[in-house]
């Protein structure tokens, strides 16, 4: 078997200079597998070593770094009909943890070695793949504040994030969007829409969660009503577990939704990175569409 391909975000949140790369290199070598490690500084290089490991021998393309990361690699691999391993070398980590991968990297690494793989779906939009989540609205638009507030003021990014949220809340929040599913249409004035790949937990202690990834559908989420107090009451009952309970939040099951308003561009956010993209959106789900290494069964309720 070819040696594996390892892709890591040098400029990741838990990359540590020669230290992490040792760490790979010792941990790979004592499972016994053959591993080229790579390293990339920049978003170009990033590109650059996944399309030379795509056009490779390697059947197995290994990532480390945060989510933004691992969509870049993820939807090379799913073109290719190639098998994606996963490092949590991210600050959040949302697409492992929600996969059971332990967030150890030593482990994780025993996990690859192992190689029990599993076919999982990935969210679509507009031909842009994202492995957990998209959205327009507020959050594309406190990210692009918050990005100004550490690019030209040089602010942190909690306090940038904390004043790009509300400079963005004072502004009318409130965008008028068209969805087209399931056979019919409707219309909503709404501050965000949240599309995830399978559905996510919305309670206080498992926000952002998913317990399945090749369930086969996109899970819609978005509030409408209420103003903007109508926002701060939605926050209220996230924190208190009650957000399934008010009637101002709205959720879609789906496999494909057309999402349009008047604007011809929009911010939309895929998988926490902002790109500009031209309206309607189409979302579709691709079942089952990308190979990936997880933990065996057994193993799983231990990584946890």
């Amino acid at each position: 078997m070819p040696p594996i391909e390892v892709i890591i975000n040098a400029g990741g949140g838990s990359f540590v200079e020669d230290e992490t790369e040792q760490l790979l290199t010792d941990q790979f070598g004592e499972h016994g597998v053959d591993a080229n490690i790579h390293l990339a500084k920049t978003g170009a290089e990033l590109e650059s070593l996944t399309r030379s490991a795509i056009d490779g021998d390697a059947n197995i393309i290994v990532v480390g770094g945060g989510d933004g990361t691992i969509n870049t690699v993820a939807a090379e691999v799913y073109k290719a009909d190639k098998t994606l391993g996963v490092l949590p070398l991210g600050t959040l980590n949302h697409f492992s943890k929600d996969l059971g991968i332990p967030q150890d990297v030593a482990t994780a690494i025993r996990v690859i070695a192992d190689n029990h793989t599993q076919n999982i779906d990935l969210g679509e939009v507009n031909g842009r793949i994202f492995i957990n989540n998209s959205s327009i609205g507020l959050y594309p638009r406190i990210v692009r504040h918050r990005e100004v507030q550490q690019e030209r003021l040089g602010r942190g990014k909690w306090s940038a994030a904390l004043i790009a949220a509300l400079r963005v809340f004072r502004l009318n929040p409130f965008f008028r969007i068209g969805f087209a599913l399931n056979g019919r249409e409707f219309v909503r004035k709404t501050p965000f829409v949240f599309i995830g790949n399978n559905e996510y937990e919305m309670d206080f202690y498992n926000i952002g969660t998913r317990t399945r990834l090749d369930g086969g559908r996109l899970s819609v989420y978005f509030l409408h009503h209420g103003g903007r107090w109508g926002v701060v009451r939605l926050l209220i009952r996230t924190v208190f577990g009650m957000l399934r309970q008010t009637k101002e939040f709205e959720t879609l099951d789906t496999d494909e939704i057309i999402i349009s308003m008047r604007k011809k561009f929009i911010m939309v956010a895929i998988d926490g990175e902002v790109s500009l993209m031209e309206t309607p959106l189409t979302y579709r789900i691709l079942r089952g569409v990308l190979k990936v290494i997880v933990p065996k069964p057994e193993n799983a309720r231990d990584n946890a």
